[in-house]
């Protein structure tokens, strides 16, 4: 095991969960509201190609930001516009723009392939950083990380903790009942869908300027988008839960790493794709886990009756159902 080092490695899971963190974190947002946007994939492509060339062409990374954040809401938009208020699918809107938008941000990306450009610099915290360990490990990122990390307490304290939180979740779970109680389930729902697109535009600017910095085709984030939506259910709708899902993919993914240069005889291509099968088997671990026989068989077991307890999560009712009450 040369060259192991539990604080390089558990930095490097630190930094490389922002991006899908920041995408399951908008898409759980999205998702409690009762609106399931499928077109994550395509959007992080898009808005990581966008952040990348605005960034270039005005020298400014926050322009960068920007521009990522407003093409995500702009898609989550159309997946609203075409729901809410035309009656279209979610999941049909949501599987032609995510193909329509990975197409498009290799098709005008094209000409900025392996270009050089602008980065987002390390900014450690001024004191927490010199905590032996923990310092290196959470307190030496880039400003996305430390956004990615402050956006997981935010989330949980927006949805259980405001009254604005209990509308949405309302609406997600019983629009109609929402509807009788004088609010607009299709105003809430327009949106947090949104933010939630406006947050995983943010996750696509993060891997370009950030995480994997610059452009080409791979990129090196297909697939992210359909993970985030895997990881939503693996936090059962929580944003922390699902925050953990985030980071335990992306030690998944760190691991992979280690592993290619332990057993040099395997293929490296094995241990690139690894963590996304492994992470599919962990979601039917916790479908099986969920069942009521396995839920009575925990009754008399506080351990596993507290590790179910905590994997456990439903999701919103009316999430991905039209209805038609404004």
């Amino acid at each position: 095991m040369d060259g192991f080092n539990m604080t390089i490695l558990l930095a490097g899971v630190v930094a490389g969960a922002t991006p899908i963190l920041l995408a399951t974190l908008g898409e759980t947002i999205t998702e409690k509201s009762g609106i399931i946007n499928l077109s994550l994939d395509g959007t992080i492509l898009l808005s990581a190609m966008t952040a990348f060339v605005v960034a270039l062409k005005t020298g400014s990374l926050l322009a960068g930001f920007v521009a990522a954040a407003g093409v995500g809401a702009a898609v989550a938009a159309i997946v609203a516009v075409f729901s809410i208020h035309l009656g279209v699918s979610q999941v049909a809107i949501g599987f032609v723009l995510t193909l329509m938008t990975r197409d498009l941000a290799y098709f005008l990306g094209s000409p900025y392939s392996r270009a050089e450009g602008l980065q987002v610099g390390m900014l450690p915290v001024p004191l927490l950083d010199g905590i032996p360990f923990l310092g290196d490990v959470l307190f030496n990122h880039s400003l996305p990380v430390y956004l990615g990390m402050v956006m997981i307490a935010a989330a949980w304290w927006y949805l259980y903790r405001t009254p604005q939180g209990l509308k949405m979740r309302s609406v997600g779970e019983n629009p109609y009942a929402a509807y009788a109680r004088g609010i607009s389930p299709g105003r809430v729902q327009m949106v947090y869908a949104i933010a939630g697109g406006f947050i995983v535009g943010l996750a696509g600017a993060a891997f370009s300027l950030c995480i994997k910095p610059g452009w080409g085709q791979p990129q090196g984030c297909e697939g992210s988008g359909w993970i985030a939506l895997a990881l939503v259910i693996f936090g059962g709708w929580n944003p922390v839960k699902a925050a953990v899902g985030a980071y335990l993919f992306a030690f998944l993914q760190v691991m992979s790493l280690y592993f290619q240069g332990w057993v040099p005889g395997v293929p490296a291509q094995v241990f690139q794709v690894a963590p996304f099968p492994l992470m599919i088997f962990i979601l039917v671990l916790i479908s099986f886990a969920q069942r009521e026989s396995f839920l009575l068989m925990a009754e008399d077991r506080p351990i596993i009756k507290a590790i179910l307890h905590a994997l456990s999560g439903a999701a919103p009712a009316s999430l991905g159902k039209q209805h038609r009450v404004d």
